[in-house]
C-alpha cells in the first residue's frame, strides 16, 4: 500500500547547520518509527517556516543516503501567530502498515502541532 507519513521538528535559529541537523533527526525518527527503508521511499516533501532560509532540507535527506528518493521543499503559508522555525516533512511510501499503525513524528516544539498523533510524551 501507499501511505504519507508527516513529520515536524523546531530548530532555536536560521543556521544552515541547526536546520540540516534538526531534519536529519526527524528523517531518522520517522524511518525508524515506522521501519521503513529507502527502497520503500516514494518521495518527501519538505516545508520550511519562512524565517528558515539557510539551507534547504533535503540536503539533510541526500546526507543520509536517500539519493535515489524525488525530494522537494517549499515556503509554508506565512499564517498570523503559527509556530515559528518549524521544518515539516510529508514522505510518501510502500509500507504494510495500516493508517492507524503508521507513528507520525513531532519533535521539540512541533509537537504542539498535532498532540493528538505524538505518542509516548515525544
Amino acid at each position: 500500500m501507499v501511505r504519507a507519513v508527516r513529520g515536524a521538528i523546531t530548530v532555536d535559529k536560521n543556521d544552515a547547520g541547526e536546520i540540516i541537523e534538526a531534519t536529519k533527526l526527524l528523517l531518522n525518527e520517522i524511518m525508524s518509527q515506522n521501519n521503513l527503508t529507502e527502497e520503500e521511499l516514494i518521495s518527501m516533501i519538505f516545508t520550511v517556516t519562512p524565517d528558515l532560509d539557510q539551507a534547504f532540507p533535503a540536503v539533510a535527506a541526500r546526507e543520509c543516503g536517500y539519493t535515489q528518493t524525488p525530494l522537494m521543499c517549499s515556503v509554508e503559508i506565512p499564517v498570523p501567530g503559527s509556530l515559528p522555525r518549524c521544518i515539516r516533512v510529508m514522505i510518501h511510501c510502500h509500507t504494510d502498515l495500516a493508517k492507524a499503525e503508521i507513528r507520525h513524528i513531532y519533535l521539540r516544539e512541533a509537537v504542539r502541532l498535532r498532540p493528538d498523533l505524538v505518542k509516548g510524551g515525544e
